[in-house]
């Protein structure tokens, strides 16, 4: 089954202890499709201006990736500029400059509409409203979302929340959207406005699931190359989706599954600036990495009575 994806796409100029690339192909949208794309066809909703070059949009394609639903409208590409020291869990902007994503109305296809499986990726909650109301019957939709918004459209953020099946957020998100340092809690408030699961990514440590009366810990990847984390959890998202739509069981079980499936995607997503590593990147590749996950977070039951 099809992913259909909602988010912005970018063009990023990004620092990292490992180099410096400017206006480079970016964006939640990109990040997520492109993840979502390894396990079967996915579709992008999102604007770029005129200055977005064809060769990006050649390479969505090349993935796959249905995008009709691009807009393009006069005037810059959303851009995003910012650096990270060596503490890579730590993003710190420098620049921001909506442009195009001002005027940006979502509009999907009647077939999109009829879409499944459904990513609401990093983007104003009031654009996500308005990709919902315009939904049929999904099986399953998740959202993103990031500390601005939390910031600025609170409530709008909440009615979001109250229409979806899973929340998708990091650590310091979810503290700072629920106010309280402790994460379970946080989680359970989160649940409390209407989601049914909540995904609390942690970068480098992890990720976490809560549901009613459910929690799993998943491990990160023991990462030696590391020379972008742009998108990872954006990735995360789309891997995640990707693995839910290609074997359609919303199952506990198979949303755990999903959950390490997107953990592998961002891990190969750090490896390089933008989308280079996962030009690379081979379907075998994500198999042999999904079974070192499984490896080296299995352990057996106590044999010793303590």
């Amino acid at each position: 089954m099809s992913v259909l994806v909602v988010g912005t796409i970018a063009l990023d100029t990004v620092q990292t202890p490992f180099g410096e690339k400017k206006d480079i192909l970016g964006g939640s949208g990109v990040y997520a499709a492109t993840a979502a794309s390894f396990f079967g066809p996915a579709a992008i909703v999102g604007v770029v201006g005129s200055d977005f070059p064809q060769e990006h949009l050649e390479y969505l394609k090349s993935r796959k990736i249905n995008t009709e639903s691009i807009q393009t409208m006069a005037g810059e590409t959303f851009r995003w500029s910012g650096y990270y020291e060596y503490d890579m869990n730590q993003a710190h902007t420098k620049d921001t400059r909506l442009n195009v994503l001002l005027s940006f109305d979502p509009k999907l296809t009647a077939e999109q509409k009829k879409s499944d499986y459904v990513f609401l990726a990093n983007l104003d909650p009031e654009l996500q409203l308005k990709v919902l109301d315009q939904l049929e019957e999904p099986k399953l939709i998740a959202m993103d979302t990031m500390d601005f918004w939390i910031n600025s459209k609170r409530e709008a953020l909440k009615k979001v929340i109250s229409r979806v099946d899973i929340v998708l957020i990091n650590d310091a998100e979810a503290r700072q959207f629920m106010e309280t340092p402790n994460l379970p809690v946080a989680a359970a408030k989160i649940i409390k406005l209407g989601a049914k699961a909540v995904i609390i990514k942690k970068g480098e440590h992890g990720a976490l699931l809560f549901s009613e009366g459910v929690h799993f810990s998943a491990p990160s990847y023991p990462q030696e190359m590391l020379r972008d984390p742009t998108g990872a959890g954006d990735s995360f998202a789309g891997g995640f989706m990707g693995y839910l739509a290609k074997t359609d069981d919303r199952s506990e079980k198979n949303i755990r599954r999903a959950i390490i499936m997107g953990s592998v995607l961002a891990s190969f997503n750090v490896e390089d600036f933008s989308l280079e590593r996962m030009r690379r990147l081979q379907p075998s590749e994500i198999s042999t990495r999904f079974n070192e996950f499984k490896k080296f977070s299995e352990f057996e039951i106590l044999e010793v009575k303590i």
